[in-house]
């Protein structure tokens, strides 16, 4: 179970990473915020990219693993920032994307 709560604790802080590193872009395009909003947007991104290579396992598997949290973490960001209730659809679909990742993240590791 610590295991679980350590590896997801990292993919929610790197998930934030990637969310912030999109949401200041979006901002300065569609809102029309100071371009030097890029600047910590990128830097952002640089923090996403580092965090994921902080797992042990295989790039790829990491990255399916972290796709489950990041769902999860873009639904919070939905309620929170965007102001928008996730629908009970949206809780049940994120659910269903942590059990994935889970599954992915914590499978049983060859000896050796």
């Amino acid at each position: 179970m610590l295991d679980f709560v350590r590896v997801a604790g990292l993919f929610f802080v790197t998930a934030v990473a990637e969310i912030i590193g999109c949401y200041l872009p979006w901002l300065v395009l569609k809102q029309g915020r100071p371009m030097w909003w890029l600047l910590p947007g990128a830097a952002s991104l640089a923090v996403f990219a580092w965090l994921l290579t902080l797992h042990p396992t295989a790039a790829g598997r990491t990255y399916a693993a972290y796709g489950g949290v990041y769902v999860v973490v873009a639904l919070l960001w939905l309620w929170r920032v965007d102001g928008i209730v996730p629908t009970r659809w949206d809780v049940f679909g994120g659910a269903i994307c942590l059990a994935g990742m889970a599954i992915i993240a914590l499978q049983p590791r060859a000896a050796g």
